[in-house]
């Protein structure tokens, strides 16, 4: 498990996969989370725009990276 930092209270879902490089770009972001391919928590979540904050965990293909503060 990898922790990636964030220099704000929280970031949106969409951003952070970007932001911790597990997709390529907010067009790819959009496609996955819609899928059901993205887990936070453990919960399947289909909302890009989910207010992630520090020690929430993001899973998506394999990876599990945990939101940290900066």
């Amino acid at each position: 498990m990898n922790d990636i930092p964030i220099s704000d209270h929280s970031i949106r879902l969409g951003q952070f996969l970007k932001l911790a490089n597990l997709i390529d770009s907010g067009a790819d972001a959009k496609a996955v989370i819609a899928d059901g391919l993205v887990r936070v928590n453990d919960d399947v979540e289909r909302r890009r725009g989910r207010q992630l904050v520090a020690g929430d965990v993001v899973e998506f293909a394999g990876e599990s990276v945990t939101v940290v503060s900066e």
